[in-house]
């Protein structure tokens, strides 16, 4: 794995870190590949449950970042990367077989890029110092990993089109009326809190939480009374697992797993 992108196991969490704290992790070629090797890592191993994207801390507190995008110094790398067309330009935007939870974790800038990067994950966790924008607006770079799908998804039509129209660059709270974040924590914290997320993740029984996670992304791609009747095939396998049978036995009993509760915003 390249040092431009870092790995570190916690448990059945995997931790994957752009690694360029002194360009705000902006993704060159290399660490593109290293992104997409991390992501078929994961997928591969099922003894992971969770993976967690974010940036690697930087001591300087003004200058932290998730990742800012490409490396608009070297953008010919990100094309020429072996199985770019396929993956996306910064690694993994166009992998969507991805058939458990991923986090972003997100500290400082998140932008251009690396909001699609964000964008990829099923939801974002993000210190109170964030900053959020489509900012290659101004250079007249397009969005080509996955933004103009997915930012509508995730923070409605008006929301995306205000984002990606104007360049604006918004503050965390901005983010989080928007639905684009999901979580706001104090600054340095954002790793830590996902990590705690992502343990309690897997203590749930693992079938039914990804067949529900698949059903809920098929929602966008399918009219209702597929996309209900997609739900119902998705539950058999849910309803058919000794997990579930465990933990009723277990709620019958009395005991109640605290469920996660969302942190105060800063």
């Amino acid at each position: 794995m390249t040092a431009k992108v870092l790995i570190e196991r916690h448990g059945r969490t995997w931790l994957v870190l752009i690694n360029r704290p002194e360009v705000r992790n902006c993704v060159d070629g290399e660490t593109a590949q290293g992104l997409f090797e991390a992501v078929e890592e994961f997928k591969a191993d099922d003894s992971l449950d969770v993976m967690i994207l974010a940036g690697a801390p930087s001591e300087d507190v003004a200058a932290r970042a998730f990742c800012s995008g490409a490396d608009l110094k070297n953008t010919p790398s990100l094309g020429a990367r072996p199985g770019a067309r396929e993956s996306g330009p910064m690694g993994i935007s166009r992998i969507t077989d991805v058939d458990k939870p991923t986090i972003a974790a997100v500290d400082g800038y998140c932008t251009a890029g690396g909001l699609e990067l964000a964008c990829w994950a099923d939801f974002r966790i993000a210190t109170a110092n964030s900053q959020f924008g489509v900012l290659n607006r101004r250079w007249g770079v397009p969005l080509v990993d996955g933004g103009t799908q997915r930012l509508p998804q995730i923070a409605g039509r008006g929301n995306a089109l205000y984002l990606i129209v104007t360049g604006a660059l918004v503050d965390a709270k901005q983010a989080l009326a928007m639905g684009l974040v999901q979580e706001v924590v104090t600054a340095g914290t954002a790793i830590e809190r996902a990590l705690d997320v992502a343990g309690t993740l897997s203590t749930y029984p693992q079938t039914a939480m990804r067949n529900d996670r698949r059903a809920a992304l098929r929602a966008f791609d399918l009219p209702i009374d597929e996309g209900l009747a997609y739900e119902v095939e998705a539950t058999r396998t849910s309803l058919a697992d000794p997990a579930m049978a465990q933990w009723l036995e277990r709620f019958a009993k009395g005991e109640r797993p605290q469920p996660i509760t969302p942190p105060p915003v800063p």
